[in-house]
C-alpha cells in the first residue's frame, strides 16, 4: 500500500505541473466543462474493454479515467473548492458508513439484503437535504440506464409493478396507443407514445433481471454483425451496397439468419 501511495501521489504530482503556468497549454485551458465528454468516453471506453474481456486494455482505460478524476478534482483545488485528498477521505467514509453490515453491526445475509440496506443508509443520510426522492438519478446518464435506475429506485419504495404478466400488458398497452396515435396522423403524439413504449420496455427488461442498456448494445452489435457479413455476400457478388433492391438484401439476410439458426 506504500507504493500505491507514492503512484497516487506521484500522478497527482504530475497532474498539477501540467495544470502549471509552466505546464502543458492543452491541460491549462481545461475546466470541469470541458472535461466531461472526455470523462463520459473513457468511462465508456472501460466498459468495452471489460465486455471484451480485454485485461490489457482494461488496465489502461482505467489509468485513463483515474487521470481525469486527477484533473477534475486539480481544477477545483485551484478554484478553491476541494482537493482530491478529500475526494478520497469522502468516498473512503461513505463506503465505511454504507457498509454497516461490514464496518458495524447491522446483518445483510445476501446482496438483494445489502441493496436493501444501502438504500436505505443513503435515505437516512439524504434526509435533511430538500429535493425529491429520485434527484439524485443523474440527468446526464444514458437514457436507458437512467430510466432503468429510476424504475429500480421507485421500486425500492414498493412503486412498481409486482406480476411480470403485468409489464408485458403495459408493453401490449404502449403498443397499442402508439399505433393509435400513428393512425391520427398526430406526429407529437406519436412521439410521446414512443418514449412511454421504450420506457415499459426498460421495465420488462429489468423485471426479468436484464439490464436494458447491455441488452441493446448485444442487438445492436447483433445487427452490426450481420450487416457486415450482408455486405460480404453482396460484395462477393461483384455488387456493392446500394445497388441491391431491398427484396434482394431481404433474401440475402434471411438466408444468413437460417444459416445461422441451423448452426
Amino acid at each position: 500500500m506504500e507504493n500505491l501511495g507514492a503512484a497516487f501521489a506521484k500522478l497527482c504530482a504530475v497532474v498539477a505541473h501540467l495544470r502549471a503556468p509552466e505546464g502543458c497549454p492543452w491541460d491549462r485551458e481545461q475546466t470541469n466543462e470541458t472535461l466531461v465528454p472526455k470523462l463520459l468516453e473513457e468511462a465508456y471506453e472501460v466498459a468495452d474493454a471489460v465486455r471484451a474481456g480485454d485485461d490489457e486494455n482494461l488496465r489502461e482505460e482505467l489509468g485513463d479515467v483515474l487521470l481525469l478524476v486527477t484533473m477534475q478534482a486539480q481544477i477545483a483545488s485551484e478554484r478553491g473548492q476541494f482537493a482530491i485528498q478529500q475526494v478520497v477521505e469522502e468516498i473512503t467514509a461513505k463506503l465505511i458508513r454504507r457498509h454497516p453490515h461490514v464496518f458495524g453491526d447491522s446483518e445483510a445475509r445476501d446482496a438483494g439484503a445489502v441493496v436493501t440496506l444501502w438504500d436505505s443508509v443513503k435515505r437516512e443520510e439524504k434526509q435533511h437535504r430538500k429535493e425529491h426522492y429520485l434527484t439524485g438519478v443523474a440527468i446526464a446518464l444514458p437514457a436507458l440506464m437512467r430510466a432503468q435506475k429510476i424504475q429500480k429506485k421507485a421500486a425500492h419504495v414498493k412503486f412498481d409493478w409486482i406480476e411480470i404478466a403485468d409489464v408485458v400488458g403495459k408493453v401490449d398497452e404502449e403498443i397499442a396507443e402508439t399505433k393509435e396515435a400513428m393512425a391520427e396522423g398526430d406526429g407529437a403524439k406519436v412521439a410521446e407514445e414512443i418514449g412511454d413504449l421504450l420506457f415499459a420496455v426498460v421495465n420488462l427488461a429489468r423485471k426479468t433481471h436484464h439490464d436494458a442498456e447491455t441488452l441493446l448494445q448485444a442487438a445492436t452489435d447483433k445487427f452490426v454483425r450481420r450487416f457486415n457479413e450482408l455486405e460480404d455476400e453482396v460484395k462477393a457478388q461483384g455488387r456493392a451496397l446500394g445497388e441491391l433492391e431491398l427484396a434482394e438484401l431481404d433474401a440475402i439476410w434471411n438466408a444468413q439468419k437460417a444459416r445461422a439458426a441451423s448452426g
